[in-house]
């Protein structure tokens, strides 16, 4: 191995990520060294990328990543979630951000809003970590990294938004709760909505209503698993009618907002059926304030969720789900174009112009 390696840095929006040279971190206990061997283009990067969102510059961006250990600190033994042992050559993914384990919120159970969180892709570069992010021939991992070695059964291209859509997607359905036999409709049928279907189909769910503007995107979500699709063309109440008519007006016992549009909120809360929970995703970005009705809350025993990232263990949730599903519903596929990691600009110009799923990059 040589003195150094490289990434591909962004600095702003609308200017070309540029190529720049790093030495290697001096590992500290509890830290890894990672070889990237792939790393998707998540929607977050591509907002970032086109000034959508503001994160910390000068950054790597790039979080979806999937690695071979290349090196431990000196006398240190570290264990993936399960507790066994990691070495050399490892393939791994791991937890899109690093929690510190003893502050108010990692104690309470939502360490991804630890008061130290050490988030990859997101973090500006400083001489003590500078290579934090997916778009880069290595990756420093911080202690309090929640890391899972992966099959070599699992292709690049399923396990490879492991750590973002799939895991965030978990985690949705566990704070959910239990669908088995009940009504769940998905807003939205992106990368997150797709996993959110199958994940509903394989938890037993009855119904499985897949909802988006985009009528190509409604027939993938039926091979994601979705029973019924409805393509939102008109005003809310014409979709809350067909949802009546599909549910014999029960509506939905399980409601997963993945847009983040504010009529989108809108229309999932009064499509809730008595009891029923309701888990906002998408709602990552400023939109109009949306009117609520405390009666219909009170009287509806409605629940209502916020799921921003996730815990360790909806990690491992949806690793464990790709698994054993990855042959029935075709996650492959969404990964539609791959580009080495030189050519990082044109895979996310790519990515824009063909609104992919996801775009890869490769390191070999």
């Amino acid at each position: 191995m040589s003195n150094s390696t490289f990434g591909m840095v962004f600095t702003k929006s609308g200017v070309p990520m540029d190529r720049q040279e790093f030495n290697f971190p001096d590992l500290k206990q509890g830290e890894l060294l990672v070889k990237i061997k792939y790393a998707t283009i998540c929607g977050s990067d591509l907002h970032t990328y086109q000034g959508f969102r503001q994160t910390p510059v000068p950054t790597i961006l790039g979080h979806e990543i999937i690695g071979e250990i290349a090196e431990f600190p000196t006398g240190d033994v570290l264990q993936d979630y399960y507790g066994n042992n990691l070495k050399l050559g490892d393939r791994i993914t791991w937890s899109i951000a690093a929690s510190c384990g003893e502050c108010h919120y990692c104690k309470i159970g939502v360490s991804q809003k630890c008061v130290n969180l050490f988030k990859y892709g997101h973090e500006k570069i400083s001489d003590e970590h500078p290579l934090s992010g997916g778009y880069a021939e290595y990756c420093h991992l911080a202690k309090g990294t929640t890391i899972v070695k992966i099959s070599d059964q699992l292709p690049n291209k399923v396990i490879g938004p492991a750590n973002c859509a799939t895991a965030t997607t978990a985690a949705a359905f566990r704070v959910g709760g239990d669908c088995a036999g009940k009504v769940v409709i998905i807003q939205g049928s992106g990368m997150l909505g797709l996993t959110a279907c199958a994940m509903a189909s394989s938890l037993g769910a009855r119904k499985v209503i897949a909802l988006d503007i985009d009528k190509d995107r409604l027939v993938l979500a039926s091979k994601f698993g979705a029973t019924e699709t409805i393509l939102i063309e008109g005003d809310n109440a014409d979709v809350i009618n067909k949802i009546k008519n599909i549910t014999d007006a029960y509506m939905g016992d399980l409601i997963i907002e993945m847009s983040g549009i504010s009529k989108s909120v809108e229309l999932g809360l009064n499509l809730l059926s008595i009891g029923g929970h309701i888990v906002f995703v998408g709602s990552v970005f400023t939109q109009p304030d949306v009117q609520i009705n405390p009666e219909s809350i009170v009287r509806g025993v409605f629940n209502i969720h916020g799921m921003h990232n996730y815990i360790p263990e909806d990690l491992a949730t949806g690793i464990t789900f790709l698994e054993n599903n990855h042959k029935i519903y075709p996650f492959e596929k969404l990964v539609s174009s791959e580009f080495q990691l030189q050519d990082v600009e044109a895979a996310f110009q790519h990515s824009i112009a063909t609104k992919a799923f996801r775009v890869a990059i490769k390191t070999d």
